[in-house]
């Protein structure tokens, strides 16, 4: 049972989103900086875990074939740099499905609860998105929220009202990790 856990977005927080969707690893391409975050993060004793919106599975645009290539492609792309992902969530639905997964539900993260059988209560949720923010909010997480993907015009800016008053801005992964793991040793008391 990880006592040190990440929980990370992946579109936009790990590597380039697209509006387009990424549906291959050819199409997968990692922030500068974020693959060496992770590492670290591993290095300095953290589970990171995967949670993810793919809703380019519901809209048919990729198969979990497709997905699973994407994953695997990050995964050794990651391990060459002496990282590791320990679990990947995805919700697969389209928006207008209705499920509890799709974030800003907390499904994804309530699963992680589950499955690694702790409490989120604090764990830090890092992604890019409004959604991101109110799925940690709802899940009990500290909402992260990185200006490297939907929400990079907010650099040098308040954030909106909408986003949870809690949420901590950072430049990119890398800086979330700095921040972090400058205050691990006072957090993993």
């Amino acid at each position: 049972m990880p006592h040190k856990l990440v929980i990370l977005d992946r579109d936009g927080t790990i590597n380039r989103a697209s509006d387009e969707f990424v549906k291959s690893p050819e199409e997968w391409h990692p922030l500068p900086g974020a693959l060496e975050a992770i590492g670290r993060l591993n290095h300095a004793g953290f589970h990171v875990v995967l949670a993810t919106n793919q809703s380019g599975i519901g809209r048919g645009l990729f198969d979990m074939a497709a997905l699973n290539a994407v994953h695997a492609h990050m995964l050794k792309s990651l391990a060459a740099l002496g990282g590791r992902i320990d679990a990947i969530f995805y919700c697969p639905h389209a928006p207008d499905e209705g499920c509890t997964c799709r974030k800003p539900a907390p499904g994804l993260l309530q699963q992680i609860a589950e499955r690694y059988g702790v409490p989120l209560t604090g764990v830090p949720y890092v992604g890019d998105s409004l959604r991101d923010m109110q799925a940690a909010q709802a899940a009990a997480c500290n909402p992260h929220l990185v200006l490297t993907g939907r929400h990079a015009n907010l650099a040098g800016q308040p954030l909106p009202l909408e986003f949870p008053a809690a949420t901590q801005v950072h430049a990119d992964l890398s800086a979330f990790v700095d921040r972090l793991l400058g205050a691990a040793p006072a957090a993993s008391a």
